[in-house]
């Protein structure tokens, strides 16, 4: 006879994500709208533009001449200087991605509380930093390097500067957090997917405490060029750089390549509660799935997104209808926009229509890549923290296929959020959707 410990029914367990519930209690962000959270939150919430003309290099011969750059400045003032966050002697270690990874990480544990904790504490505490491309500029700078001088030695950093689970394995060198240290690449989706995993992680008891988030700097030549030779930038607004980024507007023709990291600390929620930490949001559901059907393309009817959303939803026990707000994946490229409007019209049906407000921050910020989800997830728990929808800029014309959704066009709406969805989607047809609930302790 099976021990009384043993007869548990799934139905009986405390969480649906798993065995132990999941809280997030500290953030961290770096993104084209400002540096520090709420520097980028207001911002986001007054309908400014981080997209500006790209200033770095030489984009003459580029169709596209335009990005979601770091502001650069102090961090008082929402810019961003690396030597505020990081020792000149480290920083010939790190590409740009693992720095702006460790300026979003330190934010968010200082926001947690979490720097000061016993050895004990730092063993169940674990990273988890997903990247879509990594070091892209380091590699660049590297082969006009050899290019110029055949023959030239390499830094001895080049590897590890560059290598994108070094991302969460700086973080925990600086903090001495030895539970598990892990990296999602899964493209566009990283981000999101690190928050997902990482959670899950907590749940079946692997960790007490994550770090986790996305990271992205490829705005350098070689990464504009490519995403320009796939035809996926913006490349009609580069004299009006703030409004290229149109989420399913019919003038859209691309999304506007962005940077950045964002970081969140994610811990066990009684775990969270002895402590005293504040709780922002609960982590309830995360959903998975691949589209299996291009190395690029989405499928028309989202067929792949939409069972990412209803494995989300399932895992949360909760209904379609009582989501409220939607921090949707769409990045203003003409088919993927409307492939995520079908998918959510497959999910939702006619909660689709005005039941829920969704919009697109990548209007804002351009799109992060692999840093996307996770400053996504965010902004998207900001969103249930302040019960505000963020807006979508420059929608003037709706394509047809949104007509009846509230895509909460040019200004912020305030409104009731009980609970709220965040969607990535990434190059090879994965999909990852995050389900976000109020702080337990409300």
């Amino acid at each position: 006879m099976k021990p009384e410990s043993m007869n548990i029914h799934l139905n009986d367990l405390p969480h649906p994500l798993g065995f132990r519930r999941v809280v997030a209690t500290g953030f961290g962000l770096v993104t084209p709208l400002g540096v520090g959270v709420e520097h980028c939150w207001k911002n986001l919430l007054s309908g400014a533009s981080g997209v500006r003309p790209i200033d770095r290099f030489d984009t003459r011969h580029l169709a596209s001449k335009i990005a979601g750059q770091l502001p650069r400045g102090s961090k008082e003032q929402g810019g961003f200087d690396a030597a505020e966050w990081i020792e000149a002697k480290d920083l010939k270690k790190m590409d740009a991605f693992i720095v702006y990874a460790l300026a979003a990480a330190v934010q968010a544990v200082d926001d947690a509380n979490w720097a000061s904790i016993s050895q004990a504490e730092r063993d169940r505490t674990g990273v988890m930093v997903g990247s879509g491309i990594g070091g892209l500029p380091g590699i660049e700078a590297a082969a006009r390097s050899l290019e110029r001088s055949p023959g030239r030695k390499l830094s001895p950093f080049f590897i590890p500067s560059n290598l994108i689970n070094l991302a969460a394995g700086h973080i925990a060198i600086r903090y001495g957090f030895r539970g598990p240290t892990h990296a999602a690449v899964t493209a566009c989706a990283s981000g999101a997917h690190a928050i997902g995993d990482a959670a899950r992680l907590i749940a079946l008891d692997d960790a007490d405490v994550m770090i986790a988030g996305g990271t992205e700097a490829t705005i350098c030549e070689l990464g504009v060029a490519g995403f320009v030779a796939a035809r996926a930038l913006s490349t009609n607004f580069n004299d009006q750089p703030a409004q290229a980024s149109r989420p399913w507007d019919s003038d859209r023709d691309g999304f506007v390549m962005g940077e950045g990291s964002g970081m969140v600390v994610l811990e066990e929620y009684e775990h969270a509660r002895q402590r005293g930490a504040t709780i922002y949001a609960e982590v309830i559901g995360y959903g998975m799935s691949g589209d299996a059907h291009h190395i690029v393309a989405t499928p028309e009817d989202g067929d792949g997104a939409a069972r990412a959303i209803a494995a989300a939803l399932k895992r949360a026990r909760i209904a379609p209808d009582a989501i409220d707000y939607i921090n949707a994946h769409a990045t203003s490229t003409p088919t993927g926009d409307l492939t995520e409007v079908a998918a959510l019209k497959r999910v939702f049906a006619e909660h689709a229509f005005g039941g829920v407000s969704i919009s697109s921050t990548k209007s804002a910020t351009g799109h992060l890549l692999g840093a996307a989800g996770s400053v996504e997830a965010i902004l998207t728990m900001l969103a249930l923290r302040d019960q505000v929808a963020p807006p979508t800029l420059n929608l003037v014309s709706p394509s047809a296929e949104c007509e009846g959704m509230d895509l909460v066009p040019l200004q912020a709406k305030s409104r009731r959020i009980g609970y709220a969805l965040s969607n990535s989607f990434g190059f090879g047809g994965t999909n990852a959707a995050l389900v976000f609930g109020p702080s337990p302790m409300l």
